[in-house]
């Protein structure tokens, strides 16, 4: 029976917990360095007591960037087999977690289904449930209604939930007087500046910040603290709406670490590239190097359609720079809900921007992926190749779409393959490009 409510208490009593060994194995560091970082706050092991069948990671400074897949039911698309279908996907190409941001009926059905399934880390955003389960209107529900959604979630075995706390009055104040073309771009952030400005009251996540932390630290939630007034567009980045919310977040991290509750901090969002590192920068400085959450940032506001590519050559700065976690972003953003393909495109690129981001880190053994295709290419072993490519299948489609005359190299080059030459010449063979009947 274990003697703690969460990692974090038991980090800080000396006790090493067995998602920490994990993590450890999965990282190449002794358990007690992952339990020092945990007891710091610098690493997050998101692990609900309820999911069962969770494989522990561990999120934050010195550690592998994981990355995040977004899903779930919207009253436009109520496929539910089709967001299984997702789940599948987004396990068999790595992703360390999967945010359920389903907002349409009653969504717990589908909730406990993927914790039940999910060896990923389980992510929900409550106030995008609190309409749909409470089944009333905005404007009806009370303070107290919003924290029983969380107590919902945190009971079905949700492993950490982003909670808009910090955009309290004093944000909103900077946000309104500063202006923006974009305004607010956060689906639960717009959802609760909505409910601040109609009611007149104060946000209930953060009013009653203290009775959220009880709830998330009886079951062992990681707290996400979600960036409401992340920038939506370039021109809004870095702005005194940005930064005053920031600067409340670092407030609510430091109280969430009192009652040994760990933390997650979201960032932005849409941002130049040369915003980006600062960025990082910052948030670390405020936020008491919690571990970093960022969406993107996607560098370039014109290009729909392509938004997984702009957003993983943000996050690829961005993780580089000191962000611990990739959110990832499909080809669909700012369009529709992703399809599957969709999907898999958003996935794989997050997770080239995330390992290449391990490597400018120096994070241990980050290149041995890389050295060992290096190797394969060398030898021009392509069934080996495949295998080490983070997308096997494409890849090997791709190579057999135009076959080569010969195995040795691929259609691009032909015989005329740079490492086929090289390697002939090294080896003390004659290159020839013509037959014997004269052909070439």
């Amino acid at each position: 029976m274990r003697n703690y409510k969460t990692q974090m208490e038991a980090a800080k009593k000396g006790i090493i917990t067995p998602a920490m060994e994990i993590v450890a194995k999965k990282e190449n560091l002794d358990p007690e360095r992952i339990r020092e970082l945990v007891a710091k706050g610098e690493v997050a092991i998101p692990a609900n007591i309820n999911h069962t069948s969770l494989s522990p990671e561990g999120i934050g400074g010195g550690l592998k960037t994981k990355i995040n897949v977004n899903l779930g039911i919207s009253g436009d698309c109520k496929d539910y087999t089709m967001e299984m279908q997702k789940v599948d996907l987004a396990i068999k190409y790595g992703a360390e977690a999967i945010m359920d941001l389903s907002n349409y009926g009653k969504t717990n059905t589908f909730r406990q289904a993927l914790i039940e399934k999910s060896p990923a880390m389980i992510g929900t955003v409550p106030m995008y449930d609190a309409i749909g389960y409470l089944e009333k209107d905005l404007l009806e529900i009370s303070a107290k209604d919003f924290l029983e959604v969380v107590e919902a979630h945190a009971k079905e075995g949700v492993d950490f939930m982003t909670i808009h706390a910090g955009i309290n009055r004093r944000a909103v104040e900077a946000f309104r007087r500063e202006g923006r073309k974009m305004n607010i771009v956060s689906r639960g952030g717009s959802l609760l500046f909505a409910w601040m400005m109609m009611t007149g009251n104060e946000n209930p996540f953060f009013e009653y910040y203290d009775e959220v932390l009880e709830i998330l630290r009886e079951y062992d939630v990681t707290i996400s603290l979600g960036d409401a007034l992340r920038p939506g567009c370039l021109a809004d980045s870095t702005d005194a709406g940005q930064i005053s919310e920031l600067i409340e977040l670092g407030n609510l991290t430091t109280r969430a670490w009192e009652k040994d509750v760990q933390v997650m901090v979201e960032g932005p969002g849409h941002m130049a590239m040369n915003e980006i590192a600062a960025n990082m920068q910052i948030q670390k400085r405020i936020c008491h190097n919690a571990p970093f959450y960022v969406l993107g940032p996607l560098v370039t506001d014109i290009a729909p359609g392509y938004d997984h590519i702009t957003s993983a050559i943000g996050g690829a700065i961005a993780a580089a720079n000191g962000a611990d976690f990739l959110c990832y972003v499909t080809p669909a953003e700012h369009l529709r809900l992703p399809d599957i393909d969709d999907v898999k495109e958003g996935i794989i690129a997050s997770k080239i921007a995330a390992h290449a981001a391990d490597i400018a880190k120096g994070v241990p053994n980050a290149m041995d992926r890389d050295n060992q295709m290096a190797a394969a290419r060398h030898k021009l072993d392509w069934d080996e190749m495949f295998k080490i490519a983070i997308d096997p299948e494409k890849a090997e489609t791709y190579y057999n779409q135009t076959p080569p005359a010969e195995r040795h190299s691929c259609s691009m080059c032909g015989k005329m393959c740079a490492v086929r030459t090289t390697n002939m010449i090294l080896e003390g063979k004659e290159v020839k490009f013509c037959s014997e009947k004269g052909s070439c």
